[in-house]
C-alpha cells in the first residue's frame, strides 16, 4: 500500500501473528510506481530508504502494476533460476490487499484474474465504491466504473473485509452485495480502516501477549507523522483479518464456504449507522469490542478535513459510572467477554488462539466493581478486549 507515499504493508501487520503461528509465507509485492519511485504525502520510496539495494529499479508505470502482481505469484508458484522460497512447494496462494491497493486488487478480481488464474483466492481490504483504472497516464486512461462491483463468476473465492469507515467516508455502501456461491461480504462493527493496533501495536506484536487486547485511548495515530484531534480508533479490526485467513485458506483448501455476516445496520433514513444505548454500532460482525465493550468504538468522528486521521476513526473510552453500571463485579465482566468472546469464534469470527488472549487479559484487568488507574496521579478506567487504558501524555 503506497498511500503514505512508501512501500506500506498493513495487512501483514494485521495478519502477521495468525501466518506465523500456522505456518504461511508472506511475500509483499512492490507493484506501484510510488513504493518504488517516490510521491505522495510522506516520499519514503524503497529508492530512498534503501539505494543500494533498490537504485537500479525502474518501475514503468501503475498501469503495469497488475502484470507485476500477476509476475510475482508466477514466481513464487513456477521460480525459473531465482527461489524467492529457497525450495518450499507451493500449494495455495492468496492475493490481499488494503485500502489503495483493495481498489486495485478489486480491479485485479474483475478484470485480470480470468484471464491469468495466478491466484487460489483473495481478500479485498477496506475497498470504496470505486476501483483502480484498468490503464492510467502515461498510457491511455481507462477508468473502472464509478460504482464498481464484485463479480461473481470466478471459481476462485473472494472476501470482501470492510470497516466502519469504508461504509460512508469511502462509500462502500452503494455496492454492497448479496453473498453469493464464492462471495463474502464482511462488515465488522466497532473497527475502523486503520486503527492502533496497524500503526502502534501491530509491529510489536509477536502473538503471545494478552495486553495486546488492552482498549487504549491515543490520538498519535502514527507517531511522529500523524497525531489526530481525538483519540483514535483500537478496535477488532486486525482480529477479523486474521480471521478472514483461516476462513479463506479453509474455503480452498477444505471446500467449506466463509461464513456469512450481517450488514452493519443503518438508521430509518439509512444515511448513517444505528447506533445502541452505549454509542457502537449495530448488527454486522460482533466481537467482544461491541458486545462486552469498555469504549464506544467508531470508524468516524474525526474532524472532516483531516486526510489520514479522518481514516482512523475514535474510541472514547467510558466514564466511570458507565464501567461500574456494566460491570458491577469482576465475575460480571470476564463472564461478558467469555459470553461475546465465544459467539465470536462459534460464529468462525475470532481465531480460537486469538480469542484465548483476549479473555486471559479480561482475567488480569482489574475490571469490575472498583475501577483502578494510571498515569499521572489521574484515575483512568482499564479493559481488555474489553480492557482499556487511558494514556497520559507521557506515554
Amino acid at each position: 500500500n503506497v498511500s503514505g507515499g512508501l512501500d506500506a504493508a498493513p495487512d501483514w501487520i494485521q495478519m502477521h501473528t495468525e501466518l506465523a503461528r500456522e505456518g504461511y509465507a508472506w511475500v509483499g509485492v512492490s507493484a506501484q510506481i510510488v513504493g518504488i519511485e517516490g510521491g505522495g504525502a510522506f516520499d519514503l520510496p524503497l529508492k530512498t530508504i534503501d539505494p543500494e539495494r533498490y537504485g537500479e529499479l525502474s518501475h514503468p508505470g501503475d498501469s503495469f502494476s497488475y502484470d507485476i502482481f500477476s509476475q510475482a505469484a508466477q514466481a513464487v508458484r513456477n521460480p525459473v533460476s531465482l527461489d524467492p522460497l529457497e525450495g518450499l512447494a507451493v500449494e495455495r496462494i492468496y492475493a490481499v490487499g488494503q485500502s489503495q491497493s483493495a481498489f486495485r486488487l478489486t480491479t485485479y478480481y474483475n478484470a485480470v484474474h480470468p484471464t491469468v488464474a495466478a491466484f487460489d483466492g483473495f481478500i479485498i481490504h477496506s475497498r470504496g465504491n470505486g476501483a483502480a483504472g484498468i490503464s492510467q497516464e502515461p498510457q491511455v486512461v481507462q477508468p473502472a466504473p464509478e460504482n464498481t462491483f464484485t463479480r461473481t463468476d470466478q471459481p476462485e473465492p473472494v472476501i470482501v473485509l470492510q470497516t466502519e469507515t469504508d461504509v460512508f467516508i469511502l462509500e462502500s455502501i452503494a455496492v454492497r452485495q448479496p453473498d453469493s456461491a464464492n462471495y463474502r461480504l464482511w462488515e465488522v462493527a466497532g473497527s475502523a480502516h486503520s486503527d492502533v493496533y496497524t500503526t502502534t501495536k501491530g509491529p510489536e506484536d509477536r502473538g503471545d501477549d494478552s495486553e495486546v487486547a488492552d482498549v487504549i485511548s491515543n490520538s498519535a495515530a502514527r507517531p511522529p507523522f500523524i497525531d489526530c484531534a481525538k483519540p483514535v480508533n483500537d478496535g477488532p479490526g486486525h482480529w477479523l483479518a486474521k480471521a478472514a485467513v483461516h476462513a479463506l485458506d479453509d474455503w480452498v483448501r477444505n471446500g467449506v464456504s466463509a461464513p456469512a455476516a450481517p450488514l452493519l445496520a443503518l438508521n430509518a433514513s439509512g444515511d448513517s449507522f444505528a447506533l445502541d444505548n452505549l454509542g457502537n454500532t449495530q448488527g454486522g460482525i460482533r466481537t467482544p469490542y461491541v458486545d462486552a465493550p469498555v469504549a464506544a468504538l467508531s470508524g468516524e468522528g474525526q474532524p472532516a478535513d483531516s486526510v489520514f486521521c479522518g481514516l482512523f476513526g475514535t474510541t472514547a473510552l467510558f466514564e466511570d459510572a458507565t464501567m461500574a453500571m456494566l460491570y458491577p463485579t469482576q465475575d460480571s465482566y470476564i463472564n461478558a467477554i467469555d459470553t461475546a468472546t465465544d459467539s465470536a469464534v462459534s460464529a468462525g469470527f475470532l481465531r480460537p488462539a486469538d480469542a484465548e488472549l483476549i479473555k486471559s487479559r479480561a482475567r488480569s484487568s482489574g475490571i469490575g466493581g472498583d475501577v483502578f488507574g494510571i498515569g499521572g496521579g489521574a484515575v483512568f478506567p482499564l479493559g481488555g478486549a474489553g480492557s482499556g487504558v487511558q494514556l497520559d501524555s507521557a506515554r
